[in-house]
């Protein structure tokens, strides 16, 4: 198969590309995200049927973020859209002409890492997201495990701390509580609070206040120096080290990759998720260790995934 489109439904903004048989992004479109489901499904539509002039194009793939059913057809429930039970696949290719596959937007991200990204090379991979949330994807054997229904990889909403902090799931202790974006500005929030004479570029770079303390300047200050930066980083690795050496326990990889906004900052936070890993994988002196590497396409992987999924069939 040659060209296809990959879409990438983000909260604010819909991404569709053309994608070729190597990876590579030939032309790109954007449109806004609708408030509303069936909006959505429109727009994807125009979004493929604007990028799609003066190419060949044979499929689409749509990562979403949600569960999406066995047959990569159906987004079974997605928590930021009021989707449940919703027919993307056939909604959209009533409308575009063409096959569509739906897959799981961490999914999708992982397979584009694997194929063109920091998994090649390997047959084996475990990628995570380290974004708002933490999500996953999963390839043994080189191909994506999705598990009987379709919904596997939902990393981030493994209880890692019985009855700990509430998860936006609503179940309690989910590792992405401890192990994403959100984790490290309450990490960051709750050390300049307890220590503000250790968090003076950090607080610098805000408004001056603990309470408006966002991402980004956690990362400047951290690579200023700021105690409270650097540490509330460590802490944030230690609960991601810590969870790959589980799952290294469950799926022996070759390797991991990290990938999400977190991981932009590159061995600030690479590093000490690598330490914790190797601290916490059981029989970790006598057995072989997975690499720990960084993602490779940003925020691309998940629209050149879903493209090459579609690509497979």
């Amino acid at each position: 198969m040659g060209l296809t489109i990959g879409v990438d439904i983000g909260g604010t903004k819909i991404a569709a590309g053309v994608v070729d048989e190597a990876g590579s992004i030939l032309a790109t479109c954007k449109v806004p995200t609708p408030p509303t489901p069936e909006g959505v499904i429109d727009a994807i539509a125009d979004a493929v049927r604007t990028v799609s002039e003066g190419f060949e194009v044979e499929a689409v793939g749509i990562g979403a973020a949600g569960y999406v059913d066995d047959k990569r057809a159906t987004v079974l429930f997605a928590p930021n859209i009021n989707w449940r039970h919703e027919a993307l696949k056939d909604k959209v290719e009533q409308r575009v002409g063409l096959p569509v596959v739906v897959e799981n937007d961490a999914n999708a991200a992982a397979w584009g890492e694997y194929r063109f990204g920091a998994g090649q090379g390997h047959d084996d991979v475990i990628c995570i997201t380290l974004g708002t949330g933490l999500g996953g994807g999963i390839i043994i054997g080189n191909k994506l495990r999705r598990g009987r229904f379709g919904v596997a990889a939902e990393f981030g909403h493994v209880r890692v701390v019985p009855d700990g902090l509430l998860c936006g799931c609503g179940s309690q202790g989910c590792w992405e509580q401890y192990a994403s974006g959100r984790a490290l500005v309450r990490y960051a929030k709750q050390r300049a609070n307890a220590t503000p004479e250790n968090a003076a570029i950090l607080l610098g770079l805000g408004d001056g206040t603990v309470e408006g303390i966002e991402g980004k300047h956690i990362s400047a200050a951290a690579r200023q120096g700021d105690p409270v930066a650097i540490d509330s980083f460590r802490e944030l690795a230690r609960w991601a080290g810590a969870g790959l050496a589980d799952l290294a326990s469950l799926f022996d990889p070759s390797a991991f990759i990290v990938g999400g906004g977190v991981s932009d900052e590159g061995d600030l936070v690479l590093d000490p998720i690598r330490k914790s890993f190797k601290r916490w994988l059981i029989g970790g002196q006598w057995r072989p260790h997975a690499q720990v590497l960084a993602a490779q396409l940003g925020g691309k992987a998940g629209l050149v995934g879903a493209a090459d999924l579609a690509r497979q069939g």
